[in-house]
This record gives C-alpha cells, structure tokens and sequence, in this order.
C-alpha cells in the first residue's frame, strides 16, 4: 500500500521488518510446539501490518525471529530495519538494534514499548510512537528522502490516528500460517476500563475503534488462502468493550463459518461482564467461539475494588464463569499476585476458586508495575519501584518478596499436579464442550495436507502423553473416552493443554520459569536453527 501524502516520484527502499523474540510462557504454549510442528505462538499483527503499509516501490522482507535468527546477509541487504515490540521484548530489541547497527543500518521501533516508554530507547534512529496515522506518514517520507541514519534520535509521535477500518490487511503473504500455534486478528482497539495496572487505555483510547464486518471477513478470507490454521485469536483489548458493534459484527462471521464449512475455532479476550449478556454469548457460540480469556485477576472483592476492577463483580465470578460454560466457552483466567491487599490467604482463596470454577487454564503472574498505568504512577511516587536484575518483578511488594515468589510457586505447584488439571479437564468436558455447535467435519477448506497434520498430531500425542508421560493414566482415563466417542478434537485438546501446563508448571513451582511475563529482564527462548537455504523470504 503507498502510504498517504507522498509527493513525487516514489523511491525504492529496502526495508526489513523485524519481530523480536519474546520469552516463552505459560500461555504461549511453548511445549506444545513440537506436537503441532509449530515454532511460534502467533503471528506478530503490528509488524506485519506496517510491512503492508510502506509503500509498494519498496522491497520488504520480514523476519519472526520467534522462528528463526536474523542473518548478517540480510542485514547488510536492508536500508532500513523496523521492529516492534512489547516490554518484555526490550533486551531483543537492544540486541538487534546493536546489531543492526554494526552493520551500519538505520534503526526505526513502534510498537507498545516504544510507545509506552520511549526514554528506554535513545540508541534508536526513529521512534514511533502511538498507532498508524500521521507519524507514520511522516516517518515514511523522510526515509523515503533520506534512508541514511539521522545525526541524532529523532521522533515521530501520532496526533491523528488512522481509523481501523482504513489499516490495510496485515502481509500474510511473509509468514507460513503451519510456523504458528495460533493465527492472530484485530477488530477493535482500546477499552472502557480503568484498570489500575493496564496500560490499554493511555495507549490506545478508552473508546473502541472498530473494523467493518466486511474488512474482517476480509482477512479472515487471506487467512485461508494460506492455508488453514484450525483457529484465530481476536487479539482486541476487549472483544465485548463495544457490545454493539460486536453483535452486529457476529451474524457476519456466522455466516462465514458457514460458508466455509466451519474451517475454524475463535477464542477472544473479554471482560467476565461478558456473563450478563445471554444474547451475545448465544451468537458467539454460534460463531464457533469455543475459548475467552478474562482478566480474572484475583477473586477477593476487595482487591478488585482496589485496582478499578469492581466490573468483575457485576455478575458473581462463579456464576459468570458457569454462563459461559453453559454456551460452550471454555474460560482462560488471567491471574495476579502481589497485590497490596494480598494476605496469607490469598493463594489459598485462588486454589480455592479454581477448583469451585473448574477452570483450567490460570496464568498466574506476579504484578508488574507498567509505564503509563496509575499502578506505576502510584508505586513512582512512593519509591516502590525497582529494577533491579533478577528480580521477577519491578514492584516493591507490601509483602516480602521472597513470600509472594514462594507463594506465586506454591500456587502452579498445586493447580497444575496432574490430578487436579485433569480433573478440572474432565469437568469441561463433561459440562461445556457438549454445549457447543457440532461443525461439520469436512467442508471446502480441508484437504489432505490437513489430514496430513491431524495424524501426525494424534501419532505425537499419543507417543508424548499417551505413552511417555508420567501422567499418562491420567490421559487415558479422561482423554481416551471421549476420542473412542468421537469428540476427537475435544480429546486432543485436552492431552495437549495438559502436556504443556504440567510441564511449565513444574518449572515453575521449581523456580526455573519466569514469574511474570511482562518483565522486561525475562529471557527469551532461543528461536530455531534453520540452514542457510532456508533462510530465505517466504
């Protein structure tokens, strides 16, 4: 897409986007690769909808380096290298960046980091910060002008942001959808909420920004064309921080599922209010919404008034969690430690609430105090900040730390014992996948590469849980049943969150896992190896 504004004749560039490597985690379900044949979590959607912004005379390549490493070659090869990153990507970026500018290439970053702390990044050429709009253009026509290194930083920051339903449809045609767990796309940006630790509001808006159903069912459309991922991530802040617009949004993607044979599963992120609105939980099962992930945080009423976090309760948390089960939605909850009303008994009341929930899937992290949220604003101001390497955590807890770490282990240590998983397991399967729609199994978007990959997932399973797992009793006891019923995808579900949860667990409670995935110090896991030959563009 030629950018907007451009006067003259355009100018070829060589431009090489670039995703830095993020630390594994619990809910990116690094041990599940090798079963999947997969070796990232998902695609990166800013990047990739840039290398589809820069204008068309330029020559693009893009790296996941979650996938494989940067090459010297291709260095050298570029003018210009554009990354974007989150904060816990911040020491990748400074190791490309040292990179790239060995290799004498000029530096640009966007992204959340960038756009949430800038002052961490003077080494950079060009900043972006804010969303696609008006520094974009600006940022593009000076590199259009002028590719070399500026004598010194400069930066571009959005005052007029491009309407979501102006971004153009992210580069697909970069990445192979097979390298990812999970394929990854973007209706809406921005949330009502205030919550203390989030920093979704100061960056993008508190009032959605929205595609229309037709340029969703656009990219979702690309999204087959590269062959079928089994399901897709609304990565929006909050699927449901626009009720309106998602039930209008819903009927379209209905009928799309059923166009296309019901080529995939949707899962989202949402607030737990979502439970107050049969209507639209209705349409998402009919959708083929089979996963929400909802900041759950902690089930103590009173933290949850302390961090802003009062919505949480607008329907009882038990009883939210069981609506949504009743449509067929298995429900992720995020969890957070470290709070300042947190006592002796709050991870007792966590074990508590997963076993009363039934909920699988909890991604405890410790809290991380975010630039730009009231919670670092608030902790700044009481010097209850601290950085310090090797620390899991940037907050000076109200608690000793070494208490809430130990608590925070002991907490993985016993939700995820094989016994309890599998028993939470067996209850959705049991009290929710029954309440799903039944898609059909063929449909005009299957084909024999996608056998192909069933079978192997299955032979891998089988071999990885079925038979070397210590667990594995566990598996054929619950698993089995239901594949020997049909419910085969239920079944390898199941033995593949169990396979990876278990095993991070017991990282975890043994201290070998980081304690919270937005800490800027966490270690990235080293992407794979891949030959010369097979370092090329896709």
């Amino acid at each position: 897409m030629n950018s907007v504004g451009m006067i003259g004749r355009p100018r070829q560039r060589r431009a090489l986007c670039i995703s830095p490597r993020y630390a594994p985690s619990f809910g990116t379900f690094t041990r599940a690769y090798p079963i999947m044949g997969a070796k990232a979590f998902m695609p990166p959607l800013g990047i990739l909808v840039i290398a589809s912004y820069l204008p068309s005379s330029w020559e693009v390549r893009f790296i996941d380096e979650n996938i494989r490493e940067v090459s010297d070659a291709e260095l050298r090869w570029a003018e210009v290298v554009l990354l974007s990153g989150m904060h816990v990507q911040r020491q990748e970026i400074g190791r490309l960046v040292a990179r790239a500018k060995a290799a004498g290439r000029t530096t640009v970053l966007g992204g959340a980091s960038a756009s949430g702390a800038p002052d961490w990044y003077p080494q950079i050429d060009y900043l972006h910060i804010g969303e696609l709009g008006d520094a974009t253009d600006r940022l593009i026509a000076t590199l259009e002008a002028d590719p070399a290194p500026p004598r010194r930083q400069v930066r571009f920051e959005t005052t007029v942001r491009r309407d979501l339903d102006a971004f153009p449809t992210p580069a697909w045609q970069h990445i192979r959808t097979k390298d990812y767990f999970i394929a990854a796309l973007q209706y809406s940006s921005g949330c009502p909420y205030r919550c203390e630790f989030c920093d979704i509001p100061a960056l993008y808006g508190r009032v959605p920004r929205l595609k229309r159903p037709e340029q969703v069912l656009a990219e979702l459309d690309a999204l087959l064309e590269r062959g079928v991922p089994g399901a897709v991530y609304f990565v929006d802040d909050n699927f449901v921080g626009n009720r309106k617009a998602a039930r209008d949004l819903l009927p379209h993607l209905i009928d799309w599922q059923r166009r296309n044979g019901f080529p995939l599963q949707f899962a989202c992120e949402a607030t737990l209010n979502l439970a107050r609105d049969d209507d639209l939980l209705a349409l998402m099962r009919e959708a083929f919404f089979c996963t929400v992930f909802c900041g759950i945080e902690t089930p103590e009423p009173a933290a949850l008034a302390a961090i802003a976090k009062e919505h949480n309760l607008a329907v009882p948390m038990l009883d939210a969690v069981a609506k949504c089960n009743s449509y067929g939605i298995e429900v992720v909850a995020g969890i957070i430690l470290g709070f300042d009303t947190d006592g002796p008994k709050t991870v007792d009341a966590l074990i508590e609430f997963a076993e009363r929930s039934h909920i699988p899937m909890l991604t405890v992290n410790l809290l991380e105090a975010l630039p730009r949220t009231p919670l670092w604003h608030r902790l700044a101001a009481d010097d209850r900040i601290d950085d310090a390497p090797g620390r899991e955590s940037n907050v000076v807890f109200l608690r000793p730390y070494e208490e809430v770490l130990a608590g925070w282990r002991r907490a993985f240590g016993t939700l995820y014992r094989p016994e309890a998983l599998w028993d939470r397991l067996a209850w959705n399967a049991a009290n929710t996948y029954p309440n799903r729609i039944t898609p059909p199994m063929g449909g005009p978007h299957r084909s024999w590469r996608d056998l192909g990959f069933f079978l192997r997932l299955v032979v891998n399973l089988f071999v990885r849980v079925g038979l070397l797992a210590p667990w594995r009793r566990e598996f054929w006891r619950h698993a089995w049943p239901l594949i020997r019923r049909g419910l085969v995808r239920e079944g390898l579900h199941m033995a593949m969150l169990a396979h990876h949860l278990i095993g991070y667990a017991n990282d975890a409670a043994s201290g070998r896992a980081a304690a919270a995935f937005y800490a800027a110090g966490a270690r990235p896991e080293e992407p794979a190896k891949r030959t010369a030959s097979d370092a090329s563009m896709a």
